[in-house]
């Protein structure tokens, strides 16, 4: 990932799909029709990162469900669009509603779906594990696997272009002096 490092210098806002980046694509349904996703906690403190950072941090889902909600609520995430089908159609809204241009987004997919939101961001990611033609279409591919830290991977790489990485260190090497 470090020779597309300056497509995230900046990157104001990280917008993430859910199903095979936050998850790795299982749906679990349970008896009485509950949807259980898992959730991998590196991604979850890189987005906390982020968020502590001044880097916003949204989903785009073609999907609904209440799990993503609650762990949206639990990481402070604020700009959730589920059930959107058409993902692109919400770049409009999301930079009138936040003033910041296209080549301030970067969005990570791993489906067909996904590519016409990819193809109007400053910087397209995919996880590793997406579709080839999705693969073949972005400008970053993770080493790790949608919902196996791959979003953890992509936050870092943002705070690192934009020179925030050492201090986050730093704060957490220095937690118990201050």
């Amino acid at each position: 990932m470090p020779e597309k490092l300056d497509k995230l210098k900046n990157i104001k806002l990280l917008l993430l799909d859910v199903d095979g980046v936050l998850t790795d694509g299982s749906i679990v349904c349970d008896d009485n029709h509950t949807e259980i996703k898992k959730f991998n906690v590196k991604d979850g403190l890189g987005i906390k990162l982020l968020l502590n950072s001044g880097i916003k941090v949204g989903i785009v889902s073609a999907r609904s469900s209440k799990a993503v909600y609650h762990r949206c609520n639990d990481l402070g995430i604020e700009i959730i669009f589920t059930n959107v089908k058409d993902k692109a159609s919400v770049i409009s809204l999301i930079m009138d509603k936040m003033g910041i241009s296209a080549n301030e987004i970067a969005f990570v997919g791993d489906d067909l779906i996904d590519l016409p939101l990819l193809k109007k961001v400053g910087c397209a990611i995919s996880v590793s594990d997406a579709h080839e033609v999705v693969l073949k279409n972005v400008d970053i591919v993770t080493s790790n696997k949608g919902g196996n830290g791959a979003v953890r991977e992509v936050c870092e790489a943002i705070l690192k272009a934009q020179n925030l990485w050492e201090t986050i260190i730093d704060s957490f090497l220095n937690a118990d002096t201050q």
